[in-house]
């Protein structure tokens, strides 16, 4: 017997590609727009410095809106950039101020020199020192610095911290905007891994409040509304999420599975066909070509004086 695509799609699942990627292209986003914001910073370094002004970290992780005072600025800019080049030259150089003296400032150096490498459980551990060492010296950044730790640890797989260093920074306290929106998102996504749906579903309508032109939060919320059961808040998010990012395969295939729960098989195979052509290579068009070639598959439609198979899709 052919198994229904719309029950399998219909039936609980890991992380998908099509999150994975989008959530990707996301970060991509905000790290370039940080880079450029870094770039903007080297460029007045000079002049900065000479007038003991602060200056915007390096770190595309970092939190760039923050200014750091003039005593850290230089030596912090230095270790990110030292990071960037060569991550272990950048963690010894984090250890060796921390011994200086560097405050959090170093231990976030470090950990960002670790996430450079891969090395996301120890990077989890600087990030966690460093929020640590901030909220004792009362510092606004101590927020950011619990989120960052917290996308280390879902990076290295450890959502049970990851949700915790989410609680963290969000019980500190962030100005609305993308950061927060980012935060929250992240927990969500925490949340869904640690089997919370409704917990995440909150976390991802407050998320979309305070970054509604963020793809991955449309998509994000349109993937678990499905996977809730939710088709029309579904349809309703991806429309969204397609209408900012219609040349992202992972938009195209989380689109076309929407479209094949509610019955809308030939949109399902015109979502599942783009996102095969945006992104041929990627593990998007592998789904969506596994899920075309069991859509091509499928028993062809009873005559319409028979009652369709009541297992063919969701009523």
């Amino acid at each position: 017997m052919i198994v229904s695509l719309a029950l399998l799609l219909a039936a609980p699942q890991d992380v998908s590609p099509e999150v994975g990627a989008v959530m990707d292209r996301s970060r991509r986003q905000a790290q370039e727009r940080r880079r450029e914001e870094a770039e903007a910073a080297r460029a007045a370094r000079t002049a900065q410095q000479g007038q003991g002004g602060t200056l915007s970290p390096a770190d595309p992780a970092a939190p760039a809106s923050l200014p750091i005072p003039p005593q850290y600025a230089a030596r912090f800019q230095a270790c990110i950039d030292k990071a960037i080049d060569d991550p272990v030259a950048g963690a010894a150089e984090a250890n060796a101020w921390q011994i200086a003296g560097g405050a959090f400032y170093a231990r976030q150096c470090e950990g960002f020199a670790y996430a450079r490498s891969g090395r996301w459980t120890a990077a989890l551990a600087a990030l966690r020192q460093a929020a640590e060492q901030a909220e004792v010296a009362n510092d606004p950044a101590s927020a950011r610095l619990w989120a960052q730790a917290g996308n280390a640890a879902l990076a290295g797989g450890d959502v049970a911290a990851a949700r915790s260093a989410f609680d963290a920074a969000i019980a500190h306290g962030m100005a609305d905007g993308i950061d927060k929106g980012e935060t929250y998102l992240d927990r969500a996504r925490a949340l869904v891994a640690l089997g919370e749906p409704a917990a995440a579903r909150k976390d991802i309508d407050t998320a979309l409040a305070q970054v509604p032109d963020d793809p991955l939060a449309w998509l994000l919320s349109a993937t678990l509304a499905r996977r809730m059961n939710d088709l029309t808040l579904a349809r309703d998010h991806i429309a969204k999420a397609v209408k900012l990012a219609s040349d992202d395969a992972s938009v195209a295939l989380e689109e076309g599975n929407i479209a094949m729960l509610s019955g809308q098989d030939a949109a399902a195979r015109v979502a599942w066909q783009r996102a095969v052509t945006l992104s041929p290579d990627s593990a998007q068009a592998k789904s969506a070509s596994q899920n075309l070639a069991q859509l091509a598959a499928q028993p062809a439609a009873a005559p319409s004086h028979e009652a369709p198979p009541t297992e063919s899709r969701p009523q």
